[in-house]
């Protein structure tokens, strides 16, 4: 839980920097051209996709947080599943934090983005805990497979 709960701090604290920090449309080069700082208000999922469905994906990432806390927190048993479930956590909750509190309204708020890599979407902290943790699941449910296949072995 100290995952989600650090995750999370991070992505607020990183979101009211950019917002303190950055003006839309004026990107800033921070490693060249492979990094930039473009912030940008995003009303839908990755890549701009889903901007008419902010209302959905506000509600979807609700009944994902609940169903992480209420099915999934009680079920880790390693630290990996642990820290991939206190990753999703962060990110989930990170940018439901948006969506329920920033404008226009509760439910419809815009995400705030500001990490740009080339030909890439705009991101924040909150995808990358995302993101980090569905690889850690991957990796998981590979390295548990095959320790099964290892143990079924005569």
């Amino acid at each position: 839980m100290g995952t989600g709960v650090l995750g999370y701090a991070i992505d607020q604290l990183t979101k009211l920097l950019a917002l303190q920090h950055l003006t839309p449309g004026q990107p800033h080069e921070v490693i060249g051209s492979l990094l930039r700082f473009t912030l940008i208000r995003n009303p839908g999922a990755a890549f701009g996709l889903g901007s008419n469905f902010t209302l959905a994906l506000s509600i979807f990432a609700i009944a994902a947080l609940l169903g992480c806390l209420v099915v999934g927190l009680p079920r880790v048993r390693t630290l990996p599943q642990g820290l991939a479930l206190g990753l999703l956590i962060a990110g989930i909750g990170g940018n439901l934090h948006d969506r329920l509190l920033r404008a226009p309204s509760p439910l419809l708020g815009h995400v705030i983005d500001f990490f740009q890599l080339p030909n890439f979407a705009i991101f924040n902290v909150a995808d990358i805990c995302i993101t980090t943790a569905a690889v850690l699941v991957v990796l998981i449910a590979f390295l548990d497979g095959r320790r099964e296949q290892k143990a079924s072995r005569p």
